[in-house]
């Protein structure tokens, strides 16, 4: 769900970026990109990816 995140971001700053938009600082396709970064290094540590260590492994 992080990289949907992540890759919509992407593509936002991607059309303010090609469309050359004037836009305010916190929405300059830099900033947007190092959130998307952000955001897809969350998904790759397994924040939200829905599985649990915890028993996963056992069986009763």
């Amino acid at each position: 769900m992080l990289a949907f995140v992540a890759g919509a971001l992407f593509v936002i700053a991607f059309i303010i970026h090609v469309t050359e938009t004037s836009t305010e600082v916190i929405f300059s396709p830099t900033s947007l990109m190092l959130i998307g970064l952000a955001f897809l290094a969350v998904h790759s540590a397994g924040v939200g990816s829905g599985w649990s260590s915890r028993g996963s492994g056992r069986r009763r």
